[in-house]
């Protein structure tokens, strides 16, 4: 095995199985996992599946301010044993009696000891896993085999699924009704004549040509817009933009929070406040009024100078959302990747083949080189 390890300078690595979390099989007694895409807790020891009952409570929306100034100190905990990762800041569920373990997200050594029980807010949905780890694994290969200008050892490597590890992130969810308003410059497109002097044939010629020019226009207004279900992700340990990436999540089928779905899987404390979430999640916000509102100015060229919004009727959800993460060392550094785990969407680092990418630089040049050969012999 080592041997191979060192042909392909490529091995995979990842988070220790055993981080999860735990319920007992009626049957047999022994550890239950969920099963992804189903309503069942499935005994590997044994084969009974349990089912999850449906506790049927409807998945509501928070006040943001109500919960804020009166609700914080007497809402919904649940008490979960945790580790926090010294090298990446990661704080994540484990399970008791364990001896030695590996952070999911960076692979540092986990120190054992530090593990302490917390109080957190009780997340009010799951978006249960849909897809297991077998598909997750055969939606990384996919990935890999899709990838352009990657080293050839990349592209015939494989994936232990063992060291692929589902976890359940924490995000938060904002509705907002925003009312906006703005004072801009709608600028539109007139031409014009030139006359400009050039040589031609030795001889000094006049002639004229089109020139494009912009006339600006002042103009203000408003823009009301509600906003929902405006995704924040409470993870700091996770690289934000691949994470992001893995949407569009279906969030029309979370279902209200029940901890056997946590079963089999290691679920991530939120690191990311819930005042700071709305920070966050007004900023994304900001980034699509000042879209529709330059369609509110129109034009062929928009500027907003002022944008004043206020945020109206704010509510919120804390959920948990499914991701399968792994990494893999590839000549000395780290690459990581997630999977979402309900549609399979795959996003991450990955290395690139120099020589490829030489190659295809040297072919562009070669190309620009013939057409500038026979242009110049026209």
């Amino acid at each position: 095995m080592e041997e191979n390890k060192s042909k392909s300078e490529l091995e995979f690595s990842g988070p220790n199985k055993d981080i999860v979390n735990s319920f007992a099989c009626i049957t047999c007694g022994a550890d239950l996992k969920y099963k992804p895409g189903t309503k069942h807790l499935h005994c590997d020891y044994c084969g009974a599946e349990n089912e999850i009952p449906d506790i049927g409570e409807p998945v509501n929306e928070n006040d943001f301010y109500e919960f804020i100034n009166k609700e914080a100190a007497s809402s919904q905990k649940m008490s979960i044993s945790v580790v926090r990762c010294n090298n990446c800041g990661a704080t994540t569920t484990i399970e008791a009696n364990l001896q030695s373990h590996s952070c999911p997200y960076c692979m540092s050594p986990l120190v054992i000891k530090d593990a302490h029980s917390e109080s957190v807010i009780q997340p009010k949905a799951i978006l249960p896993f849909k897809i297991n780890k077998e598909e997750a694994k055969n939606k990384f290969k996919a990935w890999v085999k899709s990838l352009w200008f990657a080293p050839n050892d990349l592209k015939k490597a494989t994936l232990d699924t063992d060291r692929l590890n589902g976890l359940y992130i924490p995000y938060w969810t904002f509705d907002s009704n925003t009312s906006s308003s703005y004072i801009g410059q709608r600028g539109e497109y007139y031409y014009v004549n030139v006359p400009y002097t050039t040589t031609e044939n030795g001889k000094t010629v006049s002639k004229t040509r089109r020139e494009r020019r912009t006339r600006w226009y002042t103009v203000s207004g408003n823009l009301n817009h509600a906003f929902d279900d405006v995704l924040v992700i409470a993870s700091k340990s996770l690289p934000i933009k691949y994470a992001e990436n893995l949407e569009p999540w279906d969030l029309n089928n979370l279902t209200a929070f029940n901890d056997s779905y946590l079963g089999g899987f290691i679920t991530e404390k939120y690191q990311v406040e819930l005042k700071h979430g709305f920070e966050n999640a007004k900023a994304k916000m900001e980034d699509q009024l000042r879209t529709m509102v330059k369609q509110k100015i129109g034009g062929d060229e928009q500027r907003i100078i002022t944008l004043n919004t206020q945020h109206n009727n704010i509510t919120f959800k804390h959920i948990l959302l499914p991701i399968y993460l792994s990494a893999f060392r590839f000549k000395g550094k780290v690459y990581q990747f997630l999977v979402n785990g309900r549609t399979g969407e795959v996003q991450g680092e990955r290395p690139y083949s120099g020589w490829k990418i030489a190659l295809l630089v040297l072919a562009v040049l070669a190309v620009a080189a013939v057409v500038i050969y026979f242009a110049s012999k026209k």
